[in-house]
Order: C-alpha cells, then sequence, then structure tokens
C-alpha cells in the first residue's frame, strides 16, 4: 500500500522545488517573525538586530552578525566591502529595515549585495511596519554576469 503524503509534507516539498534554501529561509523568517510579534514596530533597526540575534541563537540557527562581505568586479576583488547585517548559514544575506515602508533602494541594495558577492539567496526584512515584511532575493546570475 503505498504512503499517504500529508499535506505539509506535500507542500514543504513543493516549497524546495520552487525556492532555494527553503528550510532556512522559513527558519529565519520564523524567528523574525517572533521578534517583530514581540517588540511590534517603533524601534530602531538595532534593537531589532539584536533581537534576532537573540532569538537566531535560541533556534540554533548560525550565523555572523555584521560580517564584512568583500566585492568583486570582474573577478577582481575591490578594497571596499558592506557589512551584512546577518549572514545564516553560511549562504543568506539578510538585511534589516526599520522604516514605515519599503523603498527600492532597499531592494536595490541586497541585490547589488548578492550580485557583488555571488552569495545565492537574501532576505530584507522590514520591522517598521504594522505587519512584518519580508522578501526573498534569490540570486541566479552567475558572478561572470554580475558587475
Amino acid at each position: 500500500m503505498p504512503k499517504r503524503i500529508i499535506y505539509t509534507d506535500l507542500k514543504l516539498k513543493m516549497q524546495e522545488q520552487t525556492f532555494i534554501y527553503s528550510k532556512e529561509t522559513y527558519a529565519i523568517n520564523g524567528a523574525a517573525m517572533e521578534v517583530h510579534s514581540t517588540l511590534g514596530p517603533g524601534f530602531l533597526e538595532s534593537v531589532y538586530q539584536e533581537a534576532l540575534e537573540i532569538e537566531l541563537a535560541k533556534r540554533n540557527i548560525p550565523f555572523v552578525s555584521q560580517q564584512k562581505l568583500q566585492i568583486q568586479y570582474k573577478g577582481i576583488q575591490l578594497h571596499q566591502y558592506f557589512i551584512a547585517d546577518l549572514v545564516c548559514y553560511d549562504k543568506i544575506i539578510v538585511e534589516l529595515k526599520a522604516v514605515s515602508s519599503i523603498l527600492p533602494e532597499h531592494q536595490a541594495q541586497i541585490i547589488n549585495y548578492l550580485h557583488a558577492t555571488n552569495l545565492k539567496m537574501g532576505i530584507l526584512f522590514n520591522f517598521g511596519e504594522d505587519s512584518l515584511y519580508f522578501k526573498r532575493f534569490p540570486n541566479y546570475l552567475p558572478l561572470s554576469h554580475n558587475l
């Protein structure tokens, strides 16, 4: 007799096929949702960052805070770098905002970070809205195509 597939298992399997690092982004999102539901909007970005670091550690999600990431231009490493709010699982850039609404330049920032570092996933959170803003940014472009 064939094994019955539970709806949640099927849904998770579909997400895995649709999104890269779906389990990891799901875990990070859950931690951010907990922070937002506890603190609500209105604090500075640094408050949300510290609270999210606590929540990530509590959930055993590996992360590095304020990690310097080198930027490449046509295969050459620049002296300039950017500091990511968080890098989780050594492969996902997490950018935090605490603004009234996300602007195109906030999205462009994380897209540029992904292209410059060749990491494959970025997540942008905005804790400044009544509901937590969350958006994934997959980077499917090879480094040679970037910048």
